[in-house]
């Protein structure tokens, strides 16, 4: 497997594994993953997060870019001589290229795992996998003149030319070498369809970026204009069966799902359930590539993928068939992902409890973790988001959670209804009797308010996360207007007749307050824990005293088989 530490190879391999299959991965070095650990750790740790034991895969050092030997020691080359199929999902994948850069991996790389395995004695079958826009002609010609190299590479960009360029050499070469060789064409492959798990962040995803953002005042392209999916476990598992139920070699295959929806009706899907607005204009590519990118925004390399073709998808199909193979419901594959991508703030960091959106009293909300049998339920402050509560999810505690956006705030879109309305929405699939943790200005029912507070990355992580859904349109409004009203008055006489004991409150309430937060008035009947040399975000600077405490009131209440009852609200005091 070449390229597998990318995101088809990851799933591939873990797919063939699955099988029982014995497979070599070839990663570069340095070998060292995104996080800092060895890529084979990394490869490893990936596996077993996702339930696949690994002690069938073997992980060996080597360069598709370091000739036909593949920079493999003399050890490794004849430790690999009865591979039966080689896989390669190895490629260069970022616009903005150069034609040099690209070519080395999408081409001359190729053309190298193509030499190596046609050494292979016992080869089987070598899988080659392009992209859906390329190969599009049955006869491949390699080389191509230069002055026609020179025109495909202006034309396309260094990224597709590349696969353009790669596709003909790798079936021009395959065939005069006598190799076994199979092109398998996917189109946009997208998350995970059950998790929405991806790591891709360009190309359609960016489109979804922009919806999110408010940065889509116009959709490119037509009515018609298609740009088809797959979702990643789909394809990889098609990938993983070519071997078995591709009888024979030197076909095609385009793997696509062509019931998704055209462009524009992807967008409003995803628009109505992220909760925001889709755009109503369409712009045509032909007027968009004779204006300035600085004026559109657009990538040039992107809008070749924005056509109105159809693609033949037969011989996958068949290939499917054969294995039973049955594509994923594609507009719950696309909703998932874009959960996912808004989760992972695409691409810019990774949820610790990755959520979606639901429909709670006419909001579109964000929630992660259980929705129905929490043993907790965590509401953030202002201006945070859910994403503040990250140091507290970390702590070693199997406890189910379930955390949320406010409606307006956050990820999740406004709503008409009340504060309760919204909280009584949101609990009421909940079978269990949660403590509710609140933050400071949540002002979600008169029986709610607080203060509170992970390490200093954690609290970094909060800020990025919550200025981030700040520039999103209409949420620093609403953050303010909030902000006003928690402090008004009228509003903290409430907050103060609750604590007092002059209203009645129908659960027990423990108020956590940082040393330096100083608790205003008599706080009542309540319990109060002071964190000592922390102020107004406990939860942000020393989670585990969080965490901890909730682990205490938790082990103190009946929880479990109470429904219908009052939960236990944990609340720190707005000074």
């Amino acid at each position: 497997m070449f390229g597998a530490a990318g995101f088809i190879g990851r799933w591939t391999m873990l797919h063939l594994l699955d099988q029982g299959r014995t497979v070599a991965a070839v990663v570069r070095e340095p070998a060292r993953g995104r996080m800092g650990a060895s890529a084979e750790g990394e490869l490893r740790a990936w596996l077993q997060d996702h339930g696949v034991a690994a002690e069938r895969l073997a992980v060996v050092t080597g360069d598709l870019t370091d000739g036909a030997g593949l920079g493999l020691s003399a050890a490794d080359d004849e430790r690999l001589a009865g591979v039966r199929d080689v896989f390669n999902t190895a490629a260069i994948y970022r616009f903005g290229l150069r034609r040099q850069e690209a070519r080395a991996v999408n081409v001359e790389g190729a053309l190298n795992v193509l030499r190596w395995g046609a050494t292979r004695p016992g080869l089987r079958r070598l899988v080659h996998v392009p992209g859906y826009r390329v190969g599009l002609s049955p006869q491949a010609r390699y080389p191509l003149p230069e002055a026609e190299l020179m025109r495909l590479y202006r034309g396309k960009g260094a990224y597709e030319g590349s696969k353009v360029e790669g596709d003909a050499a790798v079936r021009v070469v395959a065939a005069q070498l006598g190799v076994p060789l199979t092109v398998v064409n996917p189109s946009s492959v997208i998350g995970h369809s059950t998790t929405g798990e991806t790591d891709q962040y360009i190309g359609l995803a960016e489109l979804v970026r922009d919806l999110w953002t408010g940065r889509l005042p116009a959709l490119p392209g037509t009515a018609r204009t298609f740009v088809p999916v797959v979702a990643v476990d789909h394809f990889a598992k098609f990938m993983a069966a070519i071997p078995e139920h591709d009888p024979e070699p030197g076909r095609l295959h385009w793997v696509l799902d062509e019931n998704t929806p055209d462009l524009p009706d992807m967008i409003r899907l995803l628009a109505g359930h992220l909760g925001v607005r889709a755009p109503r204009t369409l712009v045509p590519v032909a007027l968009i590539r004779r204006l300035p990118t600085a004026l559109t925004g657009a990538n040039p390399e992107t809008l070749a993928f924005l056509t109105e073709d159809r693609y033949d998808t037969a011989s996958a199909e068949r290939v499917a068939e054969a294995a039973g193979l049955r594509q994923p419901p594609v507009e719950t594959a696309l909703r998932r992902w874009a959960d996912r991508l808004v989760a992972d703030r695409f691409g810019t960091a990774s949820a610790v409890l990755p959520g979606g959106f639901h429909e709670v009293a006419g909001s579109r909300t964000y929630a992660a973790g259980d929705r129905t049998s929490p043993d907790f339920v965590l509401l953030h402050g202002l201006p945070l988001d859910g994403e503040s509560w990250q140091g507290v999810l970390s702590e070693p505690d199997e406890a189910p959670t379930l955390v949320t956006d406010l409606p307006g705030l956050g990820r999740s879109a406004p709503t008409a209804a009340t504060p309760l309305d919204w909280l009584t929405d949101l609990l009421a699939p909940v079978r269990t009797r949660p403590v509710i943790v609140a933050h400071s200005a949540d002002r979600l029912a008169t029986s709610l308010l607080g203060s509170s507070g992970a390490s200093s990355d954690g609290a970094h992580r909060a800020i990025a996360s919550a200025a981030a859904q700040l520039h999103r349109p209409g949420v620093a409004r609403r953050t303010a207007h909030w902000l006003r009203a928690a402090n008004h008055p009228t509003e903290r006489a409430t907050l103060q007749a609750l604590l007092s004991g002059t209203k009645p409150v129908s659960v027990p309430v423990h108020i956590v307050a940082g040393q330096l937060d100083l608790l205003v008035g008599d706080p009542g009947p309540a319990t109060v824990t002071t964190i000592p040399a922390t102020g107004h975000h406990p939860h942000l600077t020393h989670p585990s005293a969080i965490a901890a405490i909730m682990r205490r009131i938790a082990g103190g209440s009946t929880r479990r088989d109470t429904e219908g009852t009052q939960p236990t609200i944990v609340r720190p005091l707005e000074p």
